[in-house]
């Protein structure tokens, strides 16, 4: 029977409050590991007003400045002072950061593999919706908080303030995308601009651009600012934390989530490299053409190396069974904490930039890279699948 339905994916600015919290517990990570990339961090960051209070626990040798490498993150965003967004230079800024418990530190230096740095169920999802095997609409609502951006901070729509929403309802007939139906997006600005001004400039310089023609309905419906004005934003009206965007991160609530945030986390945290590495298995089974869209779970338990459980969901889209797909995904793909890190490369500081527009769906990232297409097809052809 043909099935005919809406489904909505929203993403948020660089200039959220919890992005902005996100960004700086990353920008803290990448600073620790630039200089000792063994370290241990778990670190979460609170904005609120003109306070930043950024906790958790970091274990290492790098010695950084916790308050200048947090109001550069924020500098990154914006530069002026005079927008109802916030003043770095007027900010209050108090840490309390401790060592990783010992117990955890023993749990995950149990072996060479390395245990688990906690438990925790992990998703990873990719489908041909996209060139970037993305859903379509959390890819759109991405690329359109990325151009909101990009016009803000070249000149093009200088009154845009930093803080923005955006929201794409695509319509599906069959669980494939047809065509876009509804654009969101609320953005802050100055305060002498008028609504019919923002109105006609975003539509034009932002959703325009992104959205393409072709996939536009013949009766698309664009809401913008539909609260009517938006000053104030970011800390000035609203309260960030780390962790706090999780299906804005992952597939825009397309697929299962786990729970864990990724932000201010070392890779041995497995609610991090975990999901990076169930992304990049179900990103290759797609590009190998073994499915067209395929759900992967992931489970661990603390201090133990290996997986508790690995579910492969190709909904009914698999060349193969699931069940086979899954033995060739335990031969090509490893597993342990260890193995993630190395196979991922992910000791490295790369991951401020993860922090805005999602973890998936873009490019420099090792998790999105597809090399293991043809070992894949291989692998069930030796196993006689």
């Amino acid at each position: 029977m043909k099935r005919d339905y809406l489904f909505t994916s929203e993403s948020v600015s660089e200039g959220h409050p919890d992005k902005m919290c996100d960004r700086i517990s990353d920008a803290i990570l990448d600073a620790v590991l630039a200089q000792d990339p063994l370290s241990r961090v778990a670190c979460e960051t609170l904005i609120a007003r003109n306070n930043i209070f950024i906790a958790g626990e970091i274990t290492s040798k790098a010695k950084i400045d916790y308050a200048e490498t947090a109001k550069k993150a924020l500098r990154e965003v914006s530069e002026r002072p005079n927008l109802n967004w916030f003043n770095e230079k007027n900010c209050i800024i108090q840490t309390n950061i401790a060592h990783q418990s010992s117990n955890i530190s023993n749990a995950v230096d149990c072996c060479e593999e390395l245990g688990a740095g906690d438990q925790g169920m992990m998703f990873g999802y990719a489908c041909n919706e996209t060139a970037e095997y993305m859903p379509l609409a959390i890819y759109l609502a991405h690329r359109l908080m990325e151009k909101h951006a990009q016009v803000r901070k070249n000149g093009l729509l200088p009154w845009l303030g930093p803080d923005a929403k955006a929201q794409v309802t695509v319509r599906y007939q069959n669980h494939t995308p047809v065509s876009v139906e509804k654009v969101l997006i609320s953005t802050q600005h100055e305060e002498n601009i008028d609504n019919k001004t923002i109105y006609n400039k975003v539509k034009e310089y932002i959703i325009e651009t992104v959205i393409p023609n072709e996939l536009r309905g013949a009766d698309i419906e664009y809401l913008i600012n539909p609260s009517g004005l938006f000053v104030l934003g970011g800390p000035v009206a609203d309260t960030g934390l780390t962790g706090r965007k999780i299906i804005v991160d992952t597939y825009g609530g397309s697929c299962p989530h786990g729970g864990g945030a990724f932000s201010g986390k070392d890779p041995t945290k497995v609610d991090r490299s975990a999901a990076y590495m169930a992304r990049y298995m179900a990103k290759n089974i797609v590009a190998a053409g073994l499915a067209s869209r395929v759900t992967i779970q992931l489970s661990y338990a603390i201090g133990i190396p290996q997986p508790t459980s690995l579910m492969i969901n190709t909904h009914g889209t698999g060349i193969y069974s699931d069940s086979e797909i899954e033995k060739a995904v335990r031969v090509v793909f490893p597993l342990t904490p260890k193995g993630i890190i190395d196979s991922l490369d992910l000791r490295k500081p790369i991951y401020k930039n993860t922090a805005s527009y999602g973890h998936f769906g873009r490019k420099g990232f090792s998790w999105e890279k597809t090399d293991c297409t043809e070992i894949l097809k291989q692998a069930l052809t030796a196993s006689g699948a």
